[in-house]
């Protein structure tokens, strides 16, 4: 049985997106995946770029490339296609909903509710 993590799912829908893979323009890119890594850390983390961990490299060239891909409205590509679900197409039908009895305020709590009567 083939069992994939939700992080590989996740990178076969946005991967298509990313600028710098084979056959874009210019230059490809050397690991889009490792980039997102690198940005979650600082995401995650809450570090300045200037903290990002050697291991990813220059701090610099990783915010340079986070910039880019902002003007370019990649990260809002990235996030509309992993957003779900979709709540903007929900439609509820009010004919279906049932409130469980419990739910309903005792007469106790609507008589505290409601506001007193006048007198004359």
């Amino acid at each position: 049985m083939n069992h994939r993590n939700r992080g590989d799912v996740d990178w076969e829908r946005i991967a298509p997106l990313l600028p710098g893979k084979e056959g874009d323009v210019g230059r490809t890119a050397a690991d889009n995946r490792q980039f997102l890594n690198e940005v979650l850390w600082i995401a995650r983390s809450g570090a300045p770029w200037r903290d990002l961990p050697e291991r990813y490299g220059n701090w610099n060239s990783v915010f340079q490339r986070f910039r880019r891909w902002a003007k370019k409205g990649v990260w809002q590509e990235i996030f509309d296609a992993l957003q779900e679900p979709d709540l903007d197409w929900l439609l509820l039908d009010s004919t279906i909903v049932r409130a469980h009895r419990s739910g309903e305020p005792s007469a106790r709590c609507r008589s505290k509710k409601r506001p007193p009567k006048l007198r004359l």
